[in-house]
């Protein structure tokens, strides 16, 4: 049983991924950060003593505190937000522990840098589809929370991109793309080191509507068919990039704890009498 105020990497492995995850706070030290440059998914790094400066950037929303064992670092950090009317805890055991467990990490090294509020800055095409939802799902759930999209004109994107400080993806030339016969999405889950079976099984789905493969996956011909609707229904791109996050919240959490569930009608049919 964790004790007070402290969250098992069980618990906050199921957590990481869907809308309801607290913002995770990194503050291990500068000496133990470069001895493991990574970072739980979704996790941002604050130098320590700086709790102070996050409070404003939570909203109220809960926090965990996560250091290199889970001692005195995140234990003090998660003590000050909590002084602060935000409710924190500490990751039982740390970074090592997750590390221990063999769950995923992000290399710190792949994360584009943050602008002056602490967010990542993405442009792409205007009007998206597939790719252009499934990533910027994929980096809000994984990478960063408060990720900035920006849907400028195909000729734009990348003059936008060095104009505004701003990382160019699914398109064609940049790292953020299609390798192969494979799309963005794959490339986001293999550079940031997220290639779980739940994401893999996601990336198939993805693949297959992206790229007109229906083949790849049952549930491709779906999820294109609901992208495009989405499409239709939304004239502004980034409705339909907060319409489009539910829709992958519900894959994603169909992949991951119901891909072998199946349905039928009447389940409770009353058995004939003998």
């Amino acid at each position: 049983m964790p004790a007070p105020n402290t969250i098992t990497v069980d618990k906050l492995a199921r957590l990481v991924g869907t809308p309801k995850c607290p913002v995770l706070i990194d503050v291990r030290t500068e000496d133990a950060f470069n001895v493991d440059p990574h970072l739980i998914p979704s996790a941002m790094r604050c130098e320590p003593g700086e709790a102070s400066a996050w409070v404003r950037l939570l909203n109220g929303r809960s926090a965990i505190a996560l250091g290199r064992s889970g001692l005195e670092l995140s234990q003090g950090t998660a003590a000050h937000l909590r002084h602060e009317g935000i409710p924190a805890e500490v990751l039982e055991g740390g970074f090592q522990a997750w590390r221990q467990a063999g769950l995923p990490v992000v290399p710190q090294a792949k994360i584009p840098p943050r602008d002056a509020q602490g967010r990542t800055v993405w442009v792409t095409r205007v009007r998206p589809k597939i790719d252009r939802i499934a990533c910027p799902w994929l980096i809000r759930r994984f990478i960063d929370r408060s990720a900035v999209f920006l849907f400028v004109a195909p000729s734009e994107v990348i003059a936008v991109a060095e104009q505004f400080r701003a990382t160019p993806f699914d398109i064609e030339k940049v790292f953020w793309s299609h390798r192969g016969e494979t799309c963005t999405f794959d490339t986001m889950i293999d550079e940031f080191g997220l290639n779980t079976d739940p994401l893999r099984r996601l990336a198939a789905v993805v693949r297959g509507a992206d790229t007109a493969r229906l083949d790849l996956a049952p549930q491709a011909a779906g999820l294109l068919a609901a992208s495009l609707g989405l499409s239709r229904m939304y004239a502004d791109d980034l409705e339909q990039l907060e319409a489009g996050m539910l829709l992958y919240d519900a894959l994603y959490r169909w992949c991951r704890d119901a891909a072998d569930e199946t349905h039928n009608w009447p389940t409770n049919k009353p058995t004939a009498p003998k």
